[in-house]
């Protein structure tokens, strides 16, 4: 009681700041950012909108697909059409946000998505006609949509660190997160309810407008660009971006970080088998696998302000990573139901902790000029790095068990996440900025 933390004798009580948290509170979700800048909250509104229609046309062009054909290779192919733009595509569209104003160019791509959404729309209400669009349209249109969102997603992935300031990004993304999970949890269901009344049309027509919201939420941003050193245009740009990831220890120890985790270890691919192998095959029990997963990210993101807040995001997202290995390898060793979801939900809680600090890493080491290049990396490792790794588990349970390839995958991501921890003091080390100092966003 005699003296404050800066050696000077404790004065009267101070007015605690707004958004400020003491005790157990600080464990919660940090929502100072919706209340600080309106700029992000009308942003994360949109978003948070546009993210579950997008879940519904996921589960409506699934449907389609499958009830036309009949067939999986055409349902599989329908996350190859999102993949393969997002994947070639990217680092090209990082490098035009980098050229021109991201706000203006966001509004483009997002009215773009729009437009292929209303497209599905038409072609999902007549699909009784006799000129209905064939499956292999359909999938076109998906791509094309993708496409759009190869330049949509780098442009998105730069606002967070130009509306905050530095002591609020990690908030910002978590609260980014909370969104996505969201989404998660409740588009599919709306999708399924939408199918049963309405049909696929309904479903895309649903979100066509929320993309609107997206749009709306966007358009009141100030500018945020080009930069005052643009990128180079072409193939120089994209070589600039991925020279700075190479030079740039701690931002490539963090996607490093993250393609161990996913690569190595991702599990979704094994649920069949695992649930046929250890748990009867109950298909009741295998949805609930990936619900748990949802559930532990979900729980994370409420009480985030444990790791939002750390001024050691480097350790925390390392730990999480870890975790995450852990987890899958100890699920791939339980034969108890209970036991197995309660992995589950360990390994996606400390998924959340470990992409919301990779993506603030990332994003408060990456100079601004170059953010949307490196937002791009970022993209393709979050769409390449599971599906590589959903393969990597396939192949090995097709040739051992299901148990063997969900123990060595966690444990060798655990081991390769101690070798990026080895070897990358920067990452250890960073610190963030002292909330105390905070200072307003330009």
């Amino acid at each position: 009681m005699g003296v404050t933390g800066t050696g000077r004798r404790a004065g009267p009580r101070r007015r605690m700041r707004p958004g400020h948290r003491t005790g157990p509170g600080r464990a919660l979700l940090d929502v100072t950012p919706l209340r600080s800048s309106p700029a992000f909250r009308r942003l994360w509104c949109g978003q948070a909108l546009s993210g579950v229609g997008g879940q519904m046309t996921l589960v409506a062009v699934t449907f389609q697909v499958w009830r036309t054909t009949g067939s999986t290779a055409w349902t599989g192919a329908v996350g190859l059409a999102q993949a393969v733009p997002l994947v070639a595509l990217g680092l090209f569209a990082g490098s035009v946000v980098d050229r021109v104003d991201r706000r203006t160019f966001f509004l483009v791509m997002t009215g773009g998505q729009a437009a292929c959404s209303l497209l599905l729309a038409l072609q999902g209400f007549l699909q009784g006609s006799p000129g209905r669009l064939p499956v292999a349209g359909v999938l076109a249109l998906v791509a094309a949509q993708s496409c759009f969102a190869a330049g949509g997603g780098p442009a998105s992935r730069t606002f967070v660190p130009l509306l905050l300031p530095e002591e609020q990004v990690a908030a910002g993304l978590a609260l980014n997160r909370v969104s996505f999970q969201g989404a998660l949890l409740a588009g599919p269901a709306l999708g399924g309810l939408t199918l049963g009344g309405l049909g696929v049309g309904g479903c895309y027509l649903i979100d066509a407008g929320t993309f609107v919201a997206a749009f709306l939420g966007a358009s009141a941003l100030p500018r945020t660009g080009p930069a005052s050193e643009p990128a180079r245009p072409g193939l120089r740009g994209v070589a600039d971006g991925l020279a700075f990831l190479v030079r740039a220890p701690a931002v490539r120890a963090a996607l490093l970080t993250d393609l161990a985790a996913t690569v190595l270890s991702m599990p979704v691919s094994l649920f069949p088998l695992v649930n046929a192998e250890r748990f009867g095959g109950d298909p009741r029990t295998l949805g609930l696998f990936l619900t748990a997963l949802a559930v532990g990210g979900g729980v994370a993101s409420l009480f985030s302000g444990t790791f939002t807040r750390s001024p050691r995001p480097g350790l925390v997202m390392l730990g999480g990573s870890a975790v995450w290995g852990l987890a899958l390898a100890l699920f791939g060793l339980v034969s108890q139901p209970w036991a197995g979801l309660a992995c589950l939900a360990l390994a996606g809680a400390a998924d959340t902790v470990s992409v919301v600090s990779r993506s603030a890493i990332v994003q408060l080491h990456t100079p601004k000029e170059l953010l949307g290049r490196v937002g791009a990396a970022e993209q393709i490792a979050g769409q390449a790095g599971p599906d590589l790794g959903n393969l990597r588990g396939g192949l090995l349970a097709d040739a051992t068990s299901g148990a063997v390839a969900l123990v060595s995958g966690g444990l060798l991501c655990a081991g390769a996440v101690a070798l990026v921890a080895a070897g990358t003091p920067a990452l250890r080390g960073h610190r963030m900025p002292d909330r105390r100092a905070a200072r307003p966003p330009a």
